[in-house]
């Protein structure tokens, strides 16, 4: 089971320069201090277009988001269908007694586009590729952390924006398992913790670990959503997994969004595998 929370996300790929995708490419991270009619991108760049200026968006003149839906992720996310996930855990896992429903809904209440653009079936298939990812990444919601995590060096030394703190460890951890000190750093910030200091936070605080789940997806995953599940386990995983990597837990992926996509009522759509 070890696989299913080994990853590196999408940030640290694009900083060793592995990932071949369709997102813009990048060494580091720069502050944040644009002229006024710069965008600071979802990556921290400044720069205009869509590149800076779309989906993620940090500051300046960002284009305006489309319009949500008026899709209740509630509805979708009943309580039948959460538990047909967590149910499948053993109860000796102790995700069992972590993840619920509850929590997922109240972390959602900071971000209200998630699961709401474009039509019905969009929401649907959304819903469904984070679920099914999220089902990959805690192993049915068994895990809360990654597996052997604490013996695991997540720190970015270079990275002088967000320093790591010597005594903590920033391994995966939650729905998603962020993980290293760049994305802690900022998901903290956003959401309302002290990432760096206190990145156990996320496992020991269901509705945190639910956020910064929810945080990964709009900042990193979202973006893709579009071009077909496949692209959201590149967002996520691609270099351990895509273009040959692992064909088993790219199916795995997919097994369980073609799963879920079935429960909502909704096609699963095109390009399923990276």
């Amino acid at each position: 089971m070890a696989a299913l929370v080994t990853k590196k996300n999408l940030l640290t790929l694009l900083l060793l320069g592995l990932l071949a995708g369709s997102l813009p490419s990048f060494t580091k991270a720069q502050n944040c201090g644009c002229a006024s009619d710069q965008c600071c991108s979802q990556w921290g760049y400044c720069g205009t277009g869509d590149d800076y200026c779309g989906t993620g968006c940090q500051q300046g003149p960002c284009n305006a988001s489309p319009p949500p839906n008026d899709v209740s992720v509630a509805d979708i996310v009943t309580q039948e269908f959460f538990n047909g996930i967590i149910d499948q855990a053993d109860a000796s896992c102790a995700g069992k007694n972590f993840y619920t429903r509850a929590a997922f809904l109240e972390a959602l209440t900071a971000f209200d586009n998630f699961g709401r653009i474009g039509s019905v079936d969009d929401s649907k298939r959304e819903i469904a590729a984070f679920f099914g990812n999220v089902a990959h990444e805690t192993g049915l919601f068994c895990y809360i952390e990654e597996i052997d995590g604490a013996s695991k060096d997540y720190c970015d030394e270079t990275n002088t924006q967000y320093p790591c703190n010597p005594n903590k460890g920033y391994y995966g951890r939650g729905p998603i398992q962020l993980s290293w000190n760049f994305n802690y750093g900022p998901a903290g910030n956003s959401i309302g913790f002290d990432g760096l200091n206190s990145p156990e936070t996320v496992a020991n605080d269901p509705v945190i670990a639910f956020k910064t789940g929810l945080w990964y997806w709009m900042r990193s995953v979202r973006p893709v959503v579009s071009q077909g599940f496949g692209a959201t386990i590149r967002a996520i995983n691609g270099a351990l997994e895509c273009d040959g990597g692992n064909p088993a837990t790219v199916q795995k992926r997919v097994e369980y969004y073609t799963e879920y996509c079935n429960q909502l009522g909704v096609a699963p759509g095109d390009n399923l595998t990276c």
